[in-house]
């Protein structure tokens, strides 16, 4: 699996980890790929990522620590440092009661490509 999650911004579905597995196990089924994504994501090997629209994502980026810029035209999927979120900290009155144990930050735009689209589909 650590084959088919490798590369800088990776970030794919569970059928997209299942398509290039296939490549190296023909035989590999999906439920094999969803098990072994599931105690990867509990190992905390890979992240989950959801952009709130489409299916879950799996980041293999699991230990440094980043958030993610999502486009809403194509879906595409980046890794990202913003300033100041290292000292992103939620006042204890907000907490109500919760143990703070992640913070998952997703930036939502357009990528270039989709935003010229957008441009010239405005325009016509």
């Amino acid at each position: 699996m650590a084959e088919v999650l490798a590369g800088e911004h990776v970030h794919l579905t569970a059928d997209a980890v299942h398509s290039r597995a296939q490549r190296l196990l023909p035989e590999i089924s999906l439920a094999t790929v969803y098990n072994t994504l599931n105690e990867l994501v509990d190992m905390g090997e890979v992240l989950e990522i959801s952009t709130g629209d489409g299916p879950k994502r799996y980041d293999p980026n699991a230990t440094t620590p980043h958030h993610h810029l999502h486009c809403v035209g194509c879906g595409a999927l980046r890794d990202v440092n913003p300033k100041g979120s290292d000292q992103l900290t939620l006042p204890g009155s907000q907490q109500h009661g919760f143990e703070v144990l992640d913070v998952d930050i997703v930036f939502r735009g357009r990528c270039p490509d989709c935003r010229t689209a957008a441009t010239q589909t405005a325009m016509n």
